[in-house]
């Protein structure tokens, strides 16, 4: 299946992992804050999901279509694209107390900015939907079509993992005093690359089906290094003025979000 239904199934996966960041607003429409403490465990949590999806389920997946020299060739180019990406925006970082009042030039910075850290989110969900439409082994039907249930698990594992980003995009809007719909927005606004990432990946992967171990590697090189350069140094500066500096915290939260994919990789892993 590589017709035009399957783009938009695609399309959708990633739309749907992009909207679960407008969650992270949610609690703001009862409560004024969210402490550092509960930060740095969500930051945590987000953390052991994505280093349990790449390492478990991309890389074993690239290991299951080609061997480990194609694999390492793509995560060192999902490293190499997130390195250089950084390198381009130094200095150009757009903090969300700007979402309001942006004019249009500094939106287009803003999405250029977000591009970089989401886009390898969304290659990573593009990625997992390679055998979509093949009748393959443990697959689900979802609408008259196979769905691998790799792809199922990429998505899910990356909607979790999009909430604590959802909160850290509210936080600073809070303190402006945006309205909490207006945080759920601009949460989602931050994760739009991603429906588009995916339906990119997916065309390569299926267009040149002999890349797909490269692909795998790619997603996961990208994931991995952008929770050890991001995600963990922003959980250990929020603990700061925390008992150990949060490292009990954000050790618990990482263990707690690989343990909530187990189910998930033993079930794709049938």
């Amino acid at each position: 299946m590589t017709d035009l239904g399957a783009y938009v199934f695609v399309f959708v996966a990633g739309l749907i992992t992009a909207l679960a960041t407008g969650l992270g607003a949610l609690p703001f429409f009862f409560l004024d804050d969210i402490s550092d403490r509960w930060n740095v465990v969500l930051w945590g949590l987000a953390s052991g999901i994505m280093l349990g999806a790449s390492l478990f389920g991309l890389v074993g997946e690239g290991l299951a279509y080609g061997g480990p020299l194609e694999l390492g060739i793509g995560v060192a180019a999902g490293v190499l694209l997130v390195v250089v990406a950084h390198e381009v925006i130094e200095g150009a970082e757009v903090n969300p107390r700007t979402y309001e009042e942006a004019d249009y030039k500094k939106l287009l910075l803003i999405l250029g900015v977000l591009t970089v850290h989401s886009f390898p989110e969304g290659v990573a969900v593009g990625v997992s939907f390679a055998e979509l439409g093949f009748d393959t082994v443990g697959g689900l039907v979802l609408f008259g079509t196979a769905v691998p249930l790799l792809a199922v698990f990429m998505t899910v594992a990356i909607s979790i993992h999009n909430v604590p980003e959802g909160v850290a995009v509210s936080i600073p809007l809070r303190t402006l005093d945006v309205s909490p719909p207006k945080m759920v927005w601009w949460a989602v606004f931050s994760s739009l690359p991603q429906p588009v990432g995916a339906v990119i990946a997916f065309y390569f992967v299926t267009v040149a089906r002999q890349f797909l171990p490269i692909g795998f590697g790619f997603a996961a090189g990208a994931m991995v290094y952008l929770v050890l350069t991001e995600f963990v140094p922003e959980a250990l500066e929020l603990g700061e003025g925390l008992a150990g500096d949060g490292k009990r915290e954000l050790v618990g939260g990482m263990v707690a979000g690989a343990a909530a994919m187990v189910p998930l990789l033993s079930v794709t892993s049938l």
